[in-house]
């Protein structure tokens, strides 16, 4: 198995996949934070990649392959919170939001760092 499409690689992949999703919908709370019934967002992701792991680890014939589909087969979801404590049954934080959108923006640039890395050794045992 080369290493684009390594367990390293996709996992890196879903990572990206699951933080720009995670940041569109903070961006969509932030904009609607006044807006009327407005229920915010939140994104799942890791609970269902740990479970797939748990699951693939613990009846693992091939490991490797097995991880593989774990990692493939864990979902991505955007769920609305019930929550609200506005008189306008609008459940944004702003503070919270822009809490989560700073972290956010730091597993980011953590993720792209990885990956930038990866492809840099790449290029460097291609070009010697």
């Amino acid at each position: 198995m080369d290493f684009l499409s390594s367990n390293t690689s996709l996992m890196l992949q879903r990572s990206m996949d699951f933080l720009w999703t995670k940041q569109s919908c903070i961006l969509d709370n932030v904009a609607n934070a006044e807006t009327p019934n407005y229920k915010t967002k939140y994104v799942t992701f890791e609970e269902s990649l740990q479970q797939a792991v748990q699951s693939a680890y613990s009846d693992s014939t091939s490991a490797v392959k097995e991880m593989r589909d774990a990692i493939q087969g864990a979902s991505i979801s955007v769920q609305e919170a019930e929550e609200s404590t506005r008189m306008d049954e609008n459940g944004v934080n702003i503070t919270e939001q822009m809490v989560e959108l700073t972290r956010n923006g730091y597993q980011l640039q953590y993720v792209m760092n990885a990956i930038s890395s990866d492809l840099t050794l790449i290029r460097t045992a291609i070009t010697g």
